[in-house]
């Protein structure tokens, strides 16, 4: 989850509010404009939605740790247990 969180906040970790695209985030989340999102509505935002945020930083690790079922070969159909991809291929 921190890993996420780190990731998000690049380049604005000691200063979120600036970031430009988690004031998108707020803003299509909430409706608030991104232009006016400072220090204390970012915060303000942060503390009421927080279990929301917390909910979205879990499902975002979870994503992150997954694997990419689209690369992997039992994603696609692939290899069963036992056999490799070239007696596939056939």
């Amino acid at each position: 989850m921190l890993r996420v969180l780190w990731r998000l906040t690049r380049g604005y970790r000691l200063r979120p509010w600036k970031s430009p695209y988690l004031r998108w985030r707020i803003e299509t989340y909430s409706g608030l404009d991104a232009r006016y999102i400072g220090f204390w509505s970012f915060w303000r935002f942060s503390w009421r939605e927080r279990r929301h945020l917390f909910r979205y930083l879990r499902w975002a690790a979870r994503m992150t740790a997954a694997p990419d079922m689209k690369n992997s070969p039992r994603g696609r159909g692939g290899a069963e247990k036992g056999q490799d991809n070239a007696s596939q291929r056939g």
